[in-house]
């Protein structure tokens, strides 16, 4: 969208009444994909803050409720349906406390992830995220020195339900993760009580 879009969007009232609609539609029915659509058109359009954080907050709850029960289910989580949205907000909560240098937090929801979903590639980056976590590597670190940037990448090549991950490195996912086994065994052990 170009600027006088965005700030067509912002103002128009019909427009905003739906957001307004939607929001409230997706909160009473615990829409997890409706909450999302909202709040990413709220960040889009740069809109009240406040009422994002409110979404957000939202958008854990069900996702927190929704993971307990398929923990207790056993059952794994794909990366489509509303199982996509649930991933998500575990992943961008993960990332959040990373940020904040709660690398413990970070830690405990990236293993939870790496449990509870049916995606190999996934599971792997988020064991190399993990890794990063328990080497007490800032977010800031391990994006410079550890993710790929590829700018020329063809928005084809990527799987559209992977978007969302860090899921490139600078180097061969499946040997790093041979080479720090024994550190990812051990994160293992500790973190495994989480599952009970």
């Amino acid at each position: 969208m170009e600027q006088k879009e965005l700030q067509e969007a912002r103002t128009n009232p019909e427009f905003l009444a739906y957001l307004d609609t939607r929001e409230k539609e997706s909160i009473k029915s615990k829409d997890i994909k409706g909450l999302y659509e909202v709040l990413d058109t709220l960040l889009v359009l740069n809109l009240d803050e406040t009422r994002i954080n409110k979404i957000y907050k939202e958008i854990l709850k069900i996702s927190f409720d929704s993971i307990e029960d398929r923990l207790k289910e056993n059952k794994k989580l794909t990366l489509y349906s509303d199982d996509l949205y649930f991933i998500r907000s575990f992943y961008e909560h993960a990332i959040e406390k990373w940020s904040l240098m709660n690398f413990q937090g970070a830690k405990e929801l990236f293993f939870i992830l790496t449990q509870i979903i049916d995606d190999q590639k996934l599971a792997d980056a988020l064991n190399i995220h993990l890794l990063s976590c328990a080497k007490n590597i800032d977010i800031d670190q391990f994006y410079d020195q550890k993710v790929k940037h590829n700018d020329n990448q063809q928005a084809d090549e990527i799987d559209e339900v992977y978007g969302y991950f860090i899921l490139d490195f600078q180097f061969d996912t499946e040997q790093y993760l041979k080479q720090n086994y024994k550190l990812l065994e051990q994160e293992y052990q500790k973190l495994k009580h989480l599952l009970d």
